[in-house]
Formats: structure tokens, C-alpha cells, sequence
């Protein structure tokens, strides 16, 4: 990849030596040896030359700057650093304390401080967490002078007080890193960071030297090390012998990159390492800048070698070598001149020197660099020229790591980005981490590539095609077009975009192109490159067979766990992807009341094409309707299935006994020819594809030989149906009718599910009355039916077995179903008997008749039938004990049955005398005598109707006549007697005495006693009384 457009030059055959760049707007500043300062105005990629101010300085301008509060520029020369007011840079001002400078760097920023100029702490903030501060413009001017550093600061455009402190070492190189902190680059090879608001110092903690190996470059071989030809570089016209100027860019707020040797180091801003590796150049650069997020590095010329130069070629061209500070690889190469082309070179090329100048990793600017030929003549003829170069867009740098497959390098690039520069960031971030994770499938990685594929919430018909038929079925995309499917670019036939990337490279190989280099070359990790050759498409075929070699046959008595081939690891590994999406799924479907019993209701899987399917989109499951929710649920479903039946075929039958959402028309014959026809039957349950199951359970009877082997299967499937399901069972039991009718009627006679009762024996009766009169008699006698219809029914269809029975002459096969007819119609009163009555001929079927006359309330008609037509005089007579109650209607039903024996009313041949003896003889006590008697011929002797005449005399209406006599006469008797005490007188004078006391009796209260009359005084009655009783003993 490469992020650079080809450097094109703003300006050409520039005479002067270049010491200084400096960009600020529209304006380009360029510091010369002599001490000139030209001024160009840059539109684009061309500059015009504004003015030029003749010998500015005596001496070289070493470093140009501005400081944006004062719109000033700021000049070092002859070791001073002058102030230019711009745009007319008069009058100057010189820092008297900035002499015998060497450096110096300008940073710019708004800092949010108190009213009083101070920081907040914790304590200055508000309950909103909202600091009570004021922005404020602050800009730093700080200066590297012989062993100590001095700062000068403005604050809203106010100058303060300078600062300054003493330093160890003198600062050659000067690099703001954030609002606080400089890094400073001491005389080779130290450096430190100096904090602005402290004034302290931390020096850098270099780790040991270590070599770290750099990622190769396009057709350009790195060295060892500085060649002659690097060491003849540095003459000519920028001098021999120079020191070597510290080497520092600024990486971000934390982080500056340093160089040491040909090594580049991170930084933190403690001082110590941040990052395990370093950046490694072939050379020691002579300028390294940076451009958020590349480094560049200028090397001299002989530090690289093209492959395609002629072997007398003494040295290689000088480069400028671009990598990321992301990924720490090489990016890009440019060969000096630019753009180079290795086919034209000469065998003793021109030779260039370049410098990068302007490296300004917080604006916007683009990169200036200057090159220069090494031979004096050649420069002073031809001139420097000064490039630009442009970075591409970053959609365009994304684009080209995605399509080199450098996945985990665009997404550091993303990472890095706001959302500013990159609007499209968060939606770029998925793809590439999907693209990523295919990546990682491809190389075998497949947790890591799972775990991806769930965060990002990706549709799971994606997941399921990057495995074989066996498991994807329809939705199995090959290899070499999983990319595509996932977002990204077309794969050529020659590249595999999933083939696996390498994050370390080795720098052995690097080679480099004229102007720019591809992306870099990546190393497969492990032997996947053949990963569909490995997931065949056979079930029987899914797991290699492993032949034992020599060593391996030799070692007996030893077990070894079975190793897991790559497919059965890939789809372990995707049972957990589904494991988790299946409930997540299921729950995001309940809540729209969406359950897999619908799912016979939804259109099935395999009518949506694939690129519908490939189209869901990768949203989080709440925010897809229910429509995509359920295809993601019949994805799901299904592949867990066919995984299952892969590596855990003993889950299946689980999985199909429980709701799901597994297309059926992907599994069955799968299932058919493993020969797991319980599971495929529990599966077509659950799918409401009961035609299927019963079709399927009715061949599989065929293999049966015993019957209730043969049909129970059937039965019990049909006994979990519902009534939505009436049709199919009535036709789906008609050939169990046929081989076992009791058996059958299993299906019916179940208590759970509650089918409907009329339509079951319409069609029962319609195959056989004998088995509907079986349903019927479940129904009254075991589930309890009280309805009349079903009783009428049951009725009717014992009537007509025993009717069409006798209209065949058959005298074994009416008498069953007529004995459970008189049964029926004589315990139960549930039927409509004038109805039935009316069916029954008149002819025929007197007990019936007699009976139904009975439930009429017409006693005497159905006694007559018993005795007349039927002669059966037991049965008349039980009929009389069940009817017969005291003192009610039926009290003197038995005097009506001896009244038609000795009565009768039809011509009998029948001796009815000795039937209407054996009544009177068992139910004299049930009969009136005195009708009874009156009922007997004449000629009957009263030694046959002794025992009734005896029992009459004994029986309890006599008793209760004599009783009533006798308690008359006594009652008379009584009323007489006392009639006769109460006539009696006593006559009281005034000289009758009291027999008690003999004292006179007189006007006082007296007592009479019987019974004879003696008078006493009340007191002395009961004294008398017991005088009285002792005379009577």
C-alpha cells in the first residue's frame, strides 16, 4: 500500500543551499546559507517566488517558526532567535536571552484555566463534572541555548514572563509533545523531556542494543549497514564531516519517536521505551519527519541497492523511506529522482541528498523535502529542487489495506483516525473487522474469528457460507469468495484475499519499486491454504482417514486421543457461534409473539434465494424487523442441526424434540439415509408436517411383524393431535381400522388432546357401526357423556345391528347387540324414548317394547306384553319390583299384574291361574286381600290361598283395627267412671270434726279423700292420707 502520491515538485533550480522551510498558510518560507529568506506564495502544487530579503542575516538561517498570537515569524541565525512581525517582518525583535541558541520549537494550543490563570484541580469542578474555567489561547516559544532552555509563553495574545533553567546538556533538537511537555535532543545520543509548567527534566532510558528485523520493501534490498557509497554521500556540496543533528518527531501526545543510529526508538513521557519493537533503518537517516501516521526517513545515498541496476553501479540513489508508526512496516519507497525508474539508470547514476524539512504532524500541510546533487557542478548548474509530497485520501489508504488483505494494518489506521477525517469510521470499523475475522477463519483461528462475527452481530447466513455443503448447504460460498461476501473487494483468480497475513516481517527481503511499492508481502500461517480441500462435501467423507506410518505401527499398548481435524475443529467451533445466536434469536423473536409452533405458518427457508439471504443485514438483533428475524432463526436453526448431525449426532434428537426453526428440506434425507427416522418424525411434529410423519410411520409398519409393533407408532402420533388436525386423523386411521380395529380406537379413546365427538363417530359409524357402538359406550360409561344425542345414537345403533342381525337370520350375532340394547335403555334415561320407541317394530322385540312402555309410564301395557306376548311371568314380575313404590302411583302395581293374569284381556292358551297363585303367594303383602280375593275364580280352595290368607290375618291393618277398639272401649270406660265421682257430694256443718286433729273443721280449707269421702283439713291431709294407706296394708 501505498499512502504517498508521487512527490511532485512546487519548486525547481533553486541556486541556494536550503537550510530552513517553513509553511504557514498560503505563504512558503525558505531560510538559505547565506542568510536569505525567500518567500513564495504556494497555490496548490505550484509556488510563485513573492520576495527575497537580501542577506536577512550574515550567516546561515538555521530554523524558521511562527508564533500564531503575535503573527510573528521566528528566525534562528548566528545562534539568536529574532522575532518578524509578519506580513511586512519590520521592525525585528531579537531574545537577548536566546543567545548561543541552537534550537528552538513553537506550540499553540487553548488551555481551559481559572479566573486567577492557575489550573483546575478536582475541587473546581461542578456536579455536572463541568470545570468553572475560562479557554484561553495559550503559545510557547521555547529556546535551546548553550546548557539551558528558555521559554517565553503568550496568553491571549499578552506576553509573559520568560522562563528559563539550567540544563545538563545543550538542546540541538526541539519537539513540543503536548501543551506541557518538550522533548529535547542532546548531542548524540541522549535526550530528555522537559516540562514547560515545572521546569524539570527526565532523561531518556535507552534500552540495550538490540537488532530488529524490518519488513521487506518492494524490489529494493536493504544493508547492513552505511556503504562507501553512503560515506561519499555526505561530501560535495553539504560538507563532509558534519555531526550527526539528534533526530526527533512527535508520534502523538504520549509518544515521540528518536533516532538512534540506524535505529528508531518510542518514547513515552516518562522517558522510557513505549513500544517492545523498534523502527529500523538501513542507515543512519540524515532527517527523519513525520506525517500523522507515517515516519518518514531520508537516506543517504548507497544505503539501498536496486536489483534491477547494472552490477557496475557503485552506489544506490538516495530514498526516502515511508512506513507507519501504527504498524511499524515499511509502506512506501520513493528513489531519488523522483519518480524513479530503475531501467533508466546509468551505470554511475546522478547522485541527490535529501532532507526532509518540514514535517508538521499537527497541521494540515503537506510534507516539504528538498534534494540536492552531490556533485558541486550538477548543483550549482541545475540547483535543489523542493517536493511535495501528498498524502492520498485516507478512504483510498483503507481501501488499499483492505484489498491487499492487510486487515489488522487498516484497522489501526481506522483506530487512529477521528471521525472528522474518517465520517464513515464506525461502518468501515465493522467491515474490516469482518474481513478480518474471515482472515483468521482462513488461517485456522476459529474462536478468535467466532468471537468477531458475534460482537459485530453478523448475518449468521455469512457465517454458515464459509463452511461446505454438509453445513451450509445452498449458502456455501467457496473460498476464494468470502471476502466479496463479507464486503469486500473481488478477489482475483491469482489472489486469495483470505490468505492469512503475518504481523512481523522479515527484513531480509525487502526490495523497493521506482515510486511506489505495494503492499507488504505477506507469509501464510500454517498449511490452510487448501482448507476446502479439507471440508469435502460428503458426509461420509468429512474426516480424513489417518494412515499409520512405520514408527507409529511399531508403538503397541498405547492410546492416543484422536486429534481433531481441521473441519470437526471449524464446526465445534461454530456450534458455540450458534449456541449463542439461537437463544439471543428466539428471545428477540418473543418479543413480537413469534414462537417456532409458527413457524408452518412462515414461509420456509428454501423459498428465499440466497442473495436474499446473503443481503440480511449485520445489525444488532433488536433493531431487525421480525421478518429478518426469523430468517436469522431459520439459519441458525439449521446449520445447528447439520452440525449436530456432523460432530454430535446424539443432540439431534434433542434438538428435534424441542421448538425449532431447522428447514426441513435441508435435513430429511439426510436423516433418512442415516436412518434416524425418530428424530426426522420428531422433526416433522414439530414443523405441523404430520402427512409426513404418518406416511412416513405407516412404510416403516410395513417392516414390522408383530401388530401392536406394527401400530402403535401410528396411534400414538395421532393421539398427540389436535382437533385442528381432525381430517388427517380420520384419514391417517382408517387403514389402523382396517388391520386392528381395537387397537385403532385407541386414537379416539385418549383423554388428551379433546377431539370432536360427532364428527369421530360419523365417521366410525361410516366404517363400521360396531366400533362407533364401542366409542359410544367409552363415552357414556368411561368419559361420562350425558348428552342425548350420543345416547339416542347408541341406541340406534343397537336397534339396527340387531334388526339387520335378524334380517340375516343370524341368531348368534343379534342376540349381543339386542341384550346391550335392552341393558342400555334400561339403566340409563338419557335417551329420548318415544323417539326410540317409535323406531321398534311392532312385531318384534317385545322386551324392548315392554320396557321403553315402562319408561312411557304405561305399567299395564308393558306387563301385558311381558305376559302375554312374551310369557316370561319372572321378568313381569321383576319389572313390578323395580316400578313399585308405597304410597305413590305404582303401589298397587302388582294387583294390576295379578289382574291381568286372572283378567285377561286377550285369547291365551297360556294357564295363567298358576302364575297368578305364585303372586299372590310371594307378594301377599303387596296385594290388597280384599281385592285380591275378589280377583280368585271360585273353584280356587282356600288350601291354595292359605298362606296369603294367613299372612292377611297377620298383616298390620288388622292390628291396627283392634288396637283402635279396645282404646275406644277403655277411653268410654274411663269417661264413666269418672262421670260417676264427679256426681258425689260432701256437706260441711259447723260441728263436723277433722278425723285427723278432732278438731272442728269450720270455715278453713278442707281435703276430700277417696274413697269414701272422708273430710279433713288441708294440713292434715297427708297425714291422713299415710294413715289411711297403714289401715290398708
Amino acid at each position: 500500500m501505498a499512502p504517498f502520491l508521487t512527490p511532485t515538485p512546487i519548486i525547481n533550480g533553486f541556486k541556494e543551499k536550503v537550510e530552513s522551510l517553513l509553511i504557514q498558510g498560503d505563504r512558503l518560507y525558505i531560510g538559505t546559507s547565506t542568510g536569505n529568506l525567500h518567500i513564495y506564495s504556494v497555490d496548490g502544487r505550484s509556488a510563485t517566488l513573492l520576495e527575497v530579503k537580501q542577506n536577512l542575516f550574515r550567516r546561515a538561517i538555521e530554523q524558521l517558526g511562527f508564533v500564531k498570537e503575535i503573527n510573528s515569524l521566528v528566525v534562528l541565525s548566528e545562534s539568536l532567535v529574532t522575532l518578524y512581525p509578519l506580513p511586512t517582518l519590520h521592525p525585528p525583535t531579537a531574545l537577548p536571552k536566546t543567545k548561543s541558541a541552537f534550537s528552538f520549537a513553537v506550540h499553540s494550543s487553548v488551555q481551559h484555566t481559572l479566573v486567577d490563570g492557575s489550573k483546575p484541580d478536582e475541587g473546581d469542578f461542578d456536579k455536572a463534572g463541568k470545570a468553572k474555567t475560562v479557554p484561553t489561547v495559550v503559545s510557547y516559544l521555547a529556546v535551546g541555548c548553550k546548557r539551558k532552555v528558555v521559554v517565553y509563553s503568550w496568553k491571549d495574545g499578552e506576553p509573559e514572563e520568560p522562563k528559563e533553567t539550567v540544563l545538563d546538556h545543550s538542546a540541538r533538537t526541539m519537539t513540543f509533545v503536548n501543551d506541557e511537555t518538550i522533548c529535547l535532543g542532546y548531542p548524540h545520543p541522549d535526550f530528555a523531556m522537559f516540562n514547560v509548567t515545572t521546569m524539570t527534566v527526565v532523561d531518556f532510558t535507552f534500552p540495550p542494543t538490540a537488532s530488529t528485523s524490518v519488513p521487506g520493501i518492494s524490489n529494493v534490498s536493504v544493508g547492513k549497514g552505511i556503504g562507501m557509497g553512503a560515506i561519499s554521500g555526505l561530501g560535495g556540496y553539504i560538507g563532509l564531516g558534519a555531526k550527526v543533528k539528534p533526530q526527533v518527531v512527535r508520534i502523538n501526545d504520549n509518544e515521540v519517536l528518536v533516532g538512534r543510529d540506524n535505529a528508531g526508538i518510542f518514547f513515552g513521557l516518562d522517558g522510557k521505551p513505549s513500544r517492545p519493537s523498534n523502527v529500523e533503518w538501513p542507515a543512519i537517516p540524515d532527517e527523519i519527519g513525520y506525517v500523522r501516521p507515517y515516519i518518514f526517513s531520508a537516506l543517504p545515498p548507497g544505503s539501498t541497492s536496486v536489483s534491477s541496476l547494472t552490477s557496475t553501479s557503485p552506489t544506490s540513489p538516495a530514498a526516502v523511506h515511508i512506513r507507519s508508526s501504527i504498524f511499524s512496516s515499511d509502506t512506501q519507497s520513493q528513489l531519488i529522482p523522483f519518480p524513479f525508474d530503475p531501467s533508466h539508470a546509468k551505470a554511475a547514476p546522478e547522485q541527490y541528498v535529501i532532507r526532509v524539512l518540514v514535517s508538521a504532524p499537527q497541521a494540515k500541510s503537506p510534507l516539504l523535502a528538498v534534494t540536492t546533487p552531490t556533485d558541486r557542478t550538477t548543483a550549482s548548474t541545475e540547483g535543489s529542487s523542493i517536493w511535495r509530497f501528498e498524502m492520498k485520501p485516507w478512504g483510498e489508504q483503507i481501501d488499499e489495506l483492505v484489498a491487499a488483505g492487510a486487515y489488522s494494518d487498516a484497522l489501526a489506521l481506522v483506530n487512529s483516525l477521528e471521525e472528522a477525517l474518517l465520517p464513515d469510521k464506525s461502518s468501515r470499523i465493522s467491515l474490516i473487522r469482518g474481513l478480518n475475522a474471515v482472515s483468521k477463519f482462513a488461517a485456522g483461528e476459529y474462536d478468535v474469528a467466532m468471537d468477531t462475527f458475534i460482537e459485530l452481530d453478523i448475518n449468521p447466513a455469512k457465517v454458515v457460507a464459509l463452511y461446505p455443503e454438509p453445513v451450509a448447504g445452498r449458502l456455501s460460498v467457496p473460498q476464494d469468495a468470502w471476502i466479496h461476501l463479507f464486503g469486500g473487494p473481488q478477489v482475483s483468480d491469482n489472489v486469495s484475499a483470505t490468505e492469512p497475513k503475518e504481523d512481523k516481517h522479515d527484513g531480509s527481503n525487502a526490495s523497493q519499486s521506482d515510486s511506489v511499492s505495494p503492499s507488504r508481502v505477506m507469509s501464510p500461517v500454517g498449511s490452510i491454504s487448501n482448507i476446502r480441500d479439507k471440508l469435502k462435501t460428503g458426509l461420509d467423507a468429512i474426516r480424513p482417514s489417518f494412515a499409520k506410518d512405520d514408527d507409529t505401527a511399531s508403538i503397541s499398548g498405547k492410546r492416543k486421543a484422536p486429534i481433531k481435524d481441521e473441519f470437526t475443529r471449524s464446526v465445534e467451533t461454530l456450534l458455540r457461534y450458534l449456541s449463542d445466536r439461537r437463544p439471543k434469536v428466539g428471545g428477540a423473536l418473543g418479543a413480537f409473539h413469534i414462537t417456532p409452533a409458527q413457524s408452518h405458518q412462515i414461509e420456509a427457508l428454501s423459498k428465499a434465494s440466497v442473495e436474499d439471504l446473503f443481503d440480511l443485514p449485520n445489525l444488532p438483533l433488536s433493531a431487525l424487523t421480525p421478518d429478518q428475524l426469523v430468517r436469522y432463526a431459520q439459519i441458525v436453526d439449521t446449520a445447528l442441526f447439520k452440525s449436530y448431525l456432523i460432530v454430535r449426532p446424539g443432540l439431534i434428537g434433542a434438538l428435534c424434540r424441542v421448538e425449532n426453526w431447522c428447514e426441513v428440506t435441508e435435513v430429511e434425507e439426510v436423516l433418512r439415509s442415516r436412518q434416524k427416522y425418530a428424530e426426522l418424525i420428531d422433526l416433522y411434529h414439530g414443523k405441523k408436517m404430520h402427512d409426513k410423519a404418518l406416511d412416513l410411520l405407516r412404510s416403516l409398519s410395513e417392516q414390522e411383524d408383530d401388530v401392536r409393533d406394527k401400530l402403535q407408532p401410528s396411534i400414538t402420533y395421532l393421539q398427540r393431535l389436535g382437533p385442528e388436525y381432525m381430517q388427517l386423523i380420520l384419514q391417517s386411521s382408517q387403514w389402523l381400522l382396517t388391520v386392528d380395529p381395537g387397537m385403532a380406537l385407541e386414537v379416539f379413546t385418549c383423554e388428551e388432546p379433546e377431539l370432536p365427538r360427532e364428527p369421530i363417530a360419523d365417521f366410525l359409524e361410516g366404517i363400521d357401526p360396531q366400533i362407533c357402538a364401542r366409542y359410544l359406550e367409552h363415552l357414556i360409561e368411561e368419559r361420562e357423556e350425558e348428552s342425548p344425542i350420543f345416547h339416542d345414537r347408541l341406541a340406534d345403533l343397537y336397534l339396527s345391528m340387531t334388526l339387520a342381525a335378524k334380517k340375516r337370520n343370524d341368531e348368534k350375532t343379534w342376540r349381543v347387540p339386542y341384550a346391550k340394547l335392552l341393558r342400555f335403555i334400561e339403566t340409563t334415561d338419557r335417551y329420548q324414548t318415544d323417539r326410540l320407541f317409535g323406531h321398534l317394530p311392532n312385531d318384534d322385540l317385545y322386551e324392548a317394547r315392554a320396557i321403553l312402555l315402562g319408561r312411557l309410564g304405561r305399567h299395564v301395557h308393558a306387563l301385558e306384553l311381558y305376559v302375554y306376548r312374551l310369557q316370561d311371568y319372572m321378568n313381569a314380575e321383576e319389572y313390578c319390583k323395580r316400578i313399585y313404590l308405597p304410597d305413590s302411583d305404582t303401589e298397587d302395581i302388582f294387583l294390576s299384574l295379578l289382574r291381568i293374569y286372572l283378567q285377561p284381556t286377550v285369547k291365551t292358551s297360556a294357564n295363567l291361574l298358576l302364575p297368578a297363585l305364585d303372586l299372590i303367594r310371594r307378594h301377599s303383602p303387596r296385594l290388597d286381600p280384599v281385592e285380591s280375593l275378589n280377583l280368585l275364580p271360585p273353584l280356587v280352595t282356600t288350601q291354595d290361598v292359605r298362606k296369603f290368607l294367613m299372612d292377611a290375618l297377620r298383616a298390620p291393618v288388622f292390628d291396627t283395627q283392634v288396637v283402635r277398639e279396645i282404646s275406644k272401649a277403655r277411653n268410654e270406660q274411663i269417661s264413666r267412671t269418672l262421670m260417676a265421682l264427679q256426681s258425689k257430694r260432701v256437706k260441711i256443718t259447723d260441728t263436723r270434726m277433722c278425723p285427723q286433729c278432732h278438731k272442728r273443721l269450720g270455715n278453713s280449707v278442707i281435703a276430700v279423700h277417696a274413697p269414701r269421702g272422708e273430710v279433713t283439713h288441708y294440713q292434715c291431709r297427708e297425714a291422713f292420707s299415710q294413715k289411711l294407706g297403714g289401715k290398708r296394708h
